[in-house]
């Protein structure tokens, strides 16, 4: 609850933050969290370096990018994707999703070889954080769907609390994200990937398991839509070099110090970066949002977005 209404009272904060400069003569000033959105912008990061066109902030967490936005201070955001429903539903559409930047990333791992489906999650104790967000909601559906109730799930504050009583009790698992996987994996190799959780997403015919999303401000949207086109356009080139030269953009990763280039060069092909715009993303939300909605309303901000939430240009 204490979440909500911080997001709350900062939506108040960007209804009434200034409009983007019009005449285009500042960067646009673009956020990201540290993990695969931020990895998926590196190429363009680093072509940006000495322009005017982009500035880039990446955070460790949501809350360290929300009072930029809300403040104006960021025009655009890369965002968990339950995150940019509650904040269009209290800004009243004062932000809008302009792409899905990350699909899948959680996994289910473990020591040992005794987990190789769903099914066998029922009666074990499994470690995880992510409590009240896209996590927990997306693994709690999939247990429902598979009918495996008897988890004893133990939410932990970090992805580093989680690893840490898995370490302690090597009967557990846990359920961790890329690249975080790769980063535990280099410190213990008896961790083993037991589940693709966005594999078991699609097996079980939900579509895409959705990670992050990128939203714009209005203010970009309605007075500088051919920056925000061009933006779109150098993004989406950025996330194909990153997917194309995993060793060159493993190397980025490491200078901007998102993590070491040793574990980005191992994690990038299971970190499902991506670049889906328009109608493809509306198609892709649009039932997603809905899974998040009938779990629990207020995931979504206590309502669905409707269609002017999807830029879809």
């Amino acid at each position: 609850m204490k979440k909500f209404l911080a997001i709350a009272l900062a939506a108040l904060l960007l209804l009434s933050s200034l409009p983007v400069d019009g005449e285009g003569e500042k960067p646009l000033n673009i956020g990201a969290l540290k993990g695969p959105t931020a990895m998926g912008l590196v190429k363009l990061m680093k072509d940006s370096e000495g322009g005017q066109d982009y500035a880039f902030t990446l955070a460790a967490s949501p809350d360290a990018l929300l009072p930029s936005l809300t403040r104006g201070e960021l025009d655009l955001a890369c965002v968990p994707v339950n995150l940019a429903a509650i904040l269009y539903a209290n800004t009243k559409g004062a932000v809008r999703v302009v792409n899905i930047n990350t699909l899948g990333v959680l996994y289910i791992v473990e020591q040992g070889e005794t987990v190789n489906s769903l099914e066998d999650l029922r009666g074990r104790t499994l470690y995880a954080s992510g409590k009240a967000s896209t996590p927990e909601y997306a693994l709690q559906h999939l247990l429902n769907l598979a009918k495996v109730a008897e988890v004893d799930i133990q939410w932990k504050a970090e992805h580093a609390e989680a690893l840490a009583a898995l370490m302690a009790d090597k009967t557990a698992l846990a359920m961790l994200p890329q690249p975080f996987v790769t980063v535990a994996q280099g410190k213990n190799p008896a961790i083993r990937v037991a589940l693709d959780l966005n594999a078991e997403w699609e097996k079980l015919g939900e579509g895409k398991l959705i990670t992050g999303v990128t939203v714009a401000r209005r203010e970009l949207i309605e007075n500088q839509p051919e920056r925000l086109a061009q933006f779109l356009a150098d993004y989406e080139q950025s996330v194909s070099f990153v997917n194309e030269n995993i060793k060159e953009a493993a190397e980025l990763i490491g200078a901007y110090d998102i993590i070491n280039a040793q574990a980005a060069e191992k994690a990038l092909p299971f970190c499902s970066i991506t670049f889906i715009k328009g109608r493809e993303m509306a198609d892709l939300l649009i039932p997603f949002y809905q899974v998040l909605f009938d779990f629990n309303p207020m995931t979504t901000g206590g309502s669905l977005p409707d269609d002017a939430f999807y830029y879809t240009n």
